[in-house]
């Protein structure tokens, strides 16, 4: 009987240190490249170390070998090294200049996370007074992951205990380079997870210094990913549209036919209106004739007007951070091997953060042919195109849909022009955005219209 207790004892023990998220965080001189193998390697000794001491245990108190061996992640499921770098920070923003960059990831995937919330609430709101000035991050404390977010640059540093957000950044925005940071200015500055005893999540568009800030307070509620996700994509959306771009909430695909030609589509709508299976759809219907496609973005891109004329889109990021139960059940298994899965086993907004594209690709332009609002509201099929180009621009500008539950919002619901990271805080600069592209679409024949999901 005392044996038996022993034998639980330790695997309960050992239970209750996997249940942790566990992370190894290694800080680099500025010495060569050679030291990443070496920091490969003592993750490697340090699970190997941790298994043989609790199978040494568990084998002792058994009295024989086992019969079966699951070679489990018993160390970390992730580590990061960090280093300082050379970088273009502004000047306004000199207290910031020390902090330790993550330069390499190392994932023990399929990573699987378990944050206390699974739903994003409230809005991020526009404020008017710098809320960063002067702000001191104790390198014990925050890490910073420098990344490209289409093409510009984003500086997020973060509270060590969100590290997994931040490592789950890995999946979906391409890391800047010791070599791009040495050369190019941030475009974006976020703060996540700040302890000032407040409850913010602000933006502040930097005008002076060409840079959009935000700060989002500490807050348990944080750790999950959507925050620093669409913080991130608030602050890309702001920045663009001081360039005279316009923001698009929704995903964009280029179907290649066998026949050779190419049409560039994009759907546009809120959280939760059907993108990402109207993509699916288009695979599942196009059958022989469609050869391949690539997705460009599958929740945030930018329209811009190219030297010739056309609107052009760009996407954001390298992969998606989508819902489990939405997708064609192959679809997260068969990137599974290098994904990070969310409350996989939870009935609400389960997710899942795949690789999607590379960043040539999500980063170039590519040319619009379809224009389409995802409408998940009204009971039809198919598409609907609009022989008058401007008779569709309110159903866009209204933002109308159906709310699925993965945000706090139910019912029919309205954002406007879909999209409330940015645009709905910067209605004027957006609706000025929105009429002038109108008018280029429609002078250079693009198909607008809705379509049913």
């Amino acid at each position: 009987g005392d044996l038996r207790f022993v034998i639980q004892l330790i695997e309960y023990i050992y239970q209750f240190w996997r249940n942790y998220q566990r992370c190894s965080v290694i800080y680099l001189g500025k010495k060569s490249k050679s030291e990443l193998v070496n920091f490969i390697d003592k993750d490697t000794e340090f699970n190997r170390i941790l298994l043989s001491f609790y199978r040494n245990l568990q084998e002792t108190a058994l009295g024989r070998t086992n019969k079966i061996y699951r070679q489990l992640r018993a160390g970390t499921n992730a580590a990061i090294t960090l280093r300082e770098k050379k970088n273009l920070i502004p000047k306004a923003y000199e207290s910031l200049k020390g902090a330790m960059f993550i330069d390499s990831v190392l994932l023990h995937s399929p990573l699987l996370l378990h944050p206390n919330t699974n739903k994003r609430e409230g809005h991020f709101e526009e404020v008017f007074e710098n809320p960063i000035p002067n702000l001191r991050l104790n390198n014990n404390d925050f890490y910073f992951y420098p990344a490209k977010i289409g093409t510009l640059l984003a500086f997020v540093y973060f509270h060590k205990d969100f590290v997994f957000s931040g490592i789950s950044l890995s999946n979906i925005f391409e890391p800047a380079t010791t070599e791009d940071l040495a050369v190019t200015k941030p475009d974006i500055i976020i703060t996540f997870g700040v302890k000032d005893e407040k409850d913010d999540m602000v933006f502040y568009n930097d005008t002076e210094n060409d840079v959009v800030v935000a700060k989002l307070s500490y807050n348990p509620k944080l750790e999950y990913f959507g925050y620093m996700k669409k913080i991130m994509l608030t602050c890309y959306n702001v920045a663009m549209m001081n360039k005279g771009n316009l923001p698009i909430h929704g995903a964009m695909v280029n179907v290649y036919f066998r026949n050779g030609t190419k049409r560039g589509v994009v759907f546009m709508g809120d959280s939760g209106a059907g993108k990402s299976e109207i993509i699916e759809e288009i695979t599942n219907l196009g059958g022989q004739e469609i050869d391949n496609i690539d997705v460009i973005f599958d929740d945030m891109g930018v329209f811009r007007i190219s030297d010739s004329g056309n609107v052009v889109a760009q996407g954001t990021e390298i992969g998606a951070f989508v819902r489990l139960d939405d997708l064609d059940r192959s679809l997260p298994y068969q990137a599974m091997d290098r994904s990070i899965f969310m409350n996989p086993e939870s009935t609400t907004n389960a997710r899942v953060i795949i690789p999607v594209t590379d960043y040539k690709t999500v980063s170039s332009d590519h040319e619009v042919d379809y224009f389409l609002y995802a409408n998940n509201y009204e009971p039809k099929e198919g598409v609907q195109l609009y022989d008058k180009v401007h008779d569709a621009k309110d159903i866009f500008i209204e933002g109308k849909r159906m709310a699925k539950g993965t945000t706090h919002e139910k019912g029919i619901t309205h954002s406007f022009f879909a999209n409330p990271f940015g645009p709905l805080q910067q209605e004027d600069k957006a609706r000025k955005l929105i009429d002038e592209f109108w008018n280029v679409l429609d002078d250079t024949k693009v198909d607008v219209g809705e379509v049913y999901t």
